[in-house]
């Protein structure tokens, strides 16, 4: 009971907050309730503080099988998401520059769909973290990494409840698409063979930058030609993207155009050491993100 009343009173904060949530996705999993989604990301932060401290003195997990099934499984899942939201939106008519709420019907609905499944993919891709904690790559679970994991979450619960359609579906389309690039990077460097082929994760870094700013400015021109979207939504969604952008460039700079120094040159390999179906010196982290930094 007391958790109950809890959650009554948390939602109705939420709703006092944000106004009335959108009565189509009533019911949907997980949305009701903002404590799932809180109780969550509070479990990720925690297994990552905790699995650190297990993996202390203990050796590393391999996990190569669990990584190829994994990475292929995100894959399909974003090759989904991909294919859907261009058919629902091309059925609905969007209009790209700036589409409302309720103009679409059915089609609506069936964007809906597939953006629950995109807010669905951010608790999957937490094992992200988790399968650097039992690898021991902490130097990988950056501040970065762990600020889009966990905020992508939340925010996409409240897009959900609030703006499940509409003008929502560009961020996500963008990145569905860069996700099966980037997953397919993933497995495809877990196969021996295949890692010779992997000349291009600098291009992959690029295209996820330019996914970024594509995002803000199609954000940005439904507040300049307003077509019945909520404006704060749009502010909020430019400003979070804003602060990707920085810490983003800052990570592309250290990572590509820090030059190294002669002593590390010289202690450089020939070869690039792959460990665990990983470039040891590389990391892209999932949501459209790299995070990592070189191995010094």
């Amino acid at each position: 009971e007391t958790l109950k009343a809890f959650d009554r009173e948390v939602n109705a904060f939420v709703d006092y907050m944000f106004g009335p949530r959108d009565a189509r996705v009533r019911g949907w999993f997980l949305l009701d309730s903002y404590l799932p989604t809180f109780f969550l990301t509070g479990a990720y932060l925690l297994c990552i503080w905790l699995g650190n401290k297990f993996m202390k003195n203990r050796p590393p997990f391999s996990l190569r099988p669990h990584l190829i099934v994994y990475n292929l499984g995100i894959t399909l899942l974003s090759f989904y998401m991909l294919i859907e939201l261009i058919l629902a939106t091309w059925e609905g008519g969007y209009n790209l520059q700036c589409q409302n709420l309720h103009s679409a019907g059915e089609a609506d609905i069936r964007v809906a769909k597939v953006l629950w499944w995109y807010y669905f993919s951010k608790v999957i891709e937490f094992m992200d973290t988790i399968f650097f904690v039992l690898r021991k790559k902490s130097s990988q679970i950056t501040f970065l990494h762990v600020y889009h994991h966990a905020t992508m979450f939340n925010i996409w619960w409240c897009v959900l409840n609030w703006i499940p359609c509409g003008q929502s579906f560009f961020g996500p389309t963008l990145n569905s698409f860069i996700h099966v690039l980037m997953y397919s990077y993933y497995g495809l460097s877990v196969i021996p063979s295949m890692r010779k082929y992997l000349w291009w994760k600098k291009y992959l870094t690029q295209a996820q930058l330019i996914q970024f700013l594509l995002t803000i400015v199609h954000t940005l021109s439904a507040a300049v030609k307003p077509c019945g979207f909520p404006f704060g939504c749009l502010m909020f969604q430019s400003s979070y993207m804003a602060t990707l952008v920085i810490l983003f460039i800052n990570f592309y700079i250290k990572t590509y155009r820090k030059a190294p120094s002669r002593t590390a040159v010289k202690e450089t390999p020939v070869t690039t050491e792959i460990k665990n179906g990983f470039h040891k010196d590389y990391f892209a982290a999932t949501n459209g993100l790299q995070n990592n930094k070189k191995a010094q």
